[in-house]
């Protein structure tokens, strides 16, 4: 039988009050809103904060809203939520790509945005789809808010910036492009990938160069979720299948997978070119009005 150790449970009324009851029980608390990672973590004696801060109820914290040229999703924001929102998927293909291949509706209708990004687990999809969008993330602390740059979210397996008594509060996301598509390989449906990746195109006003790119890559050990030296081959250069190929095996050398019970070594990497290749093309055929 799996039980989770002694935990004290606190139910915050606002964001204010989430801080104040993380500092009331010091860096062994944990915040927990869908709990798909940290209750299973917690069944298994694998985690064992000493109190849960339950936000449930903060639904400040549970809006997706147009601000300006950019896109605000709030932290518990859930899956299934993301997945049905017209202004994602008219303004960020690549979040309702990915979320169509996150998991099963079960965990979608409870798993929160800012849960998966804040459990930081190398083979999660929309720290990568987030990654090639250049997100910004919102952590608060009594002291105040500061602003991240995803790419300098994540400071390791399983680890973020947050620091004990910080709350991630929203992800903001510039609307700059409709160019964007994430492709992921899985061993069955609703599975961790095997490999995926997800691109964002901007290109210029013929649709025919790549005025800015950003690649996200899961699942195989890219540094930060990002596949920088493709991106740096591709900026500037025509939008084009060769192109788009030659990015895919820059993308493919410089990514770090190892193999388990997902695949050897070699055929993942082959699996990181491949996508970034699929995934390039096909978020430049939505900005040509090729594809849907």
């Amino acid at each position: 039988m799996q039980v989770p150790a002694t935990f004290q449970y606190e139910k915050a009324a606002s964001v204010a009050d989430a801080l104040a009851l993380l500092a009331r029980y010091g860096p062994e608390a944990r915040v927990v809103a869908g709990g798909q990672s940290l209750l299973p973590m917690m069944k298994l004696r694998m985690a064992e904060p000493t109190a849960l801060v339950d936000i449930n109820g903060l639904t400040q914290l549970a809006r997706i809203s147009v601000d300006g040229d950019e896109l605000s999703i709030g932290a518990i924001v859930r899956h299934a939520e993301l997945l049905a929102s017209p202004v994602v998927g008219e303004h960020l293909p690549i979040l309702r790509d990915a979320e169509r291949l996150i998991a099963d509706p079960i965990v979608r209708n409870r798993g929160t945005v800012g849960g998966s990004l804040c459990q930081a687990d190398p083979s999660e999809d929309l720290s990568a789809a987030f990654a090639a969008l250049r997100a910004v993330l919102v952590v608060e602390s009594a002291g105040g808010r500061r602003n991240v740059a995803i790419r300098q979210f994540f400071t390791g397996p399983y680890e973020t910036v947050v620091e004990p008594g910080e709350l991630l509060v929203e992800i903001r996301v510039p609307i700059r492009s409709h160019a964007s598509a994430y492709q992921k390989v899985e061993r069955r449906v609703g599975d961790w990938p095997v490999a995926a990746a997800g691109a964002v195109l901007e290109l210029d006003r013929d649709r025919d160069r790549v005025r800015e790119v950003g690649i996200g890559l899961t699942s195989v050990g890219a540094a930060g979720f990002v596949a920088a030296e493709a991106e740096d081959v591709l900026r500037g250069r025509p939008a084009s299948e060769e192109q788009f190929v030659e990015a895919g095996r820059i993308a493919a050398q410089h990514c770090n997978p190892v193999s388990d019970q997902r695949g050897p070594e070699d055929y993942k990497r082959h699996l990181a070119g491949v996508l970034v290749t699929r995934a390039l093309r096909k978020a430049t055929a939505r900005s040509r009005g090729e594809e849907a």
